[in-house]
């Protein structure tokens, strides 16, 4: 089932067949980020916590107008549809449940929100955002986490502005062997 995101963008939710294309995009993510590490780690993340506990939506060009079509076909040529001649996903949003450690609820964590390079800058991370939200009000959770990098200004900006506020600190100390 299938509804409209935002005008010429269709929201859907994802199912298991859709692990690897769940990987491609992840890697996709990471490699905007660090173009020059490699990611084949993440197809092991998918297989332990992709579930139907842990749902994913994919976003989809529905053709009103002309922008998007490069991206579009740029996917089907990099066969990263999940099926010939379906409409190629743009973007994807997977969340998986955590716990505050402080109160100890449960609630929804965002594991990856990612909008192709060619269809960013239209609202479509906002509206994610906000279907994301909803639907974890729908279901009870009374916040929502997720991770970001600190040199991804872009996603930090999106989601100061819709008033997610820094609740702890991630560090990490890089080790050497000797």
């Amino acid at each position: 089932m299938s509804e409209q995101l935002l005008p010429g963008y269709i929201i859907r939710r994802g199912s298991a067949l859709d692990r690897s294309l769940l990987v491609k995009f992840m890697q996709r993510t990471y490699q905007d980020l660090f173009p020059n590490e490699d990611f084949s780690h993440l197809e092991q993340t998918v297989k332990q916590y992709f579930s139907s506990d842990t749902p994913l939506w994919w976003v989809e060009f529905s053709g009103e107008g002309d922008q998007g079509i490069k991206g579009v076909e740029e996917q089907a040529e990099n066969n990263q549809c999940p099926m010939p001649h379906a409409p190629c996903p743009i973007a994807c949003l997977w969340v998986g449940n955590a716990i505050d450690q402080v109160q100890g609820n449960r609630h929804a964590h965002i594991f990856i929100l990612y909008v192709l390079p060619e269809h960013r800058r239209r609202g479509i991370g906002r509206a994610l955002m906000r279907y994301v939200e909803n639907w974890a009000i729908q279901r009870g959770d009374r916040q929502i986490g997720l991770q970001v990098f600190q040199s991804n200004k872009p996603a930090l900006n999106l989601y100061n502005e819709l008033g997610y506020q820094t609740q702890s600190l991630w560090m990490v100390k890089f080790l050497s062997a000797e």
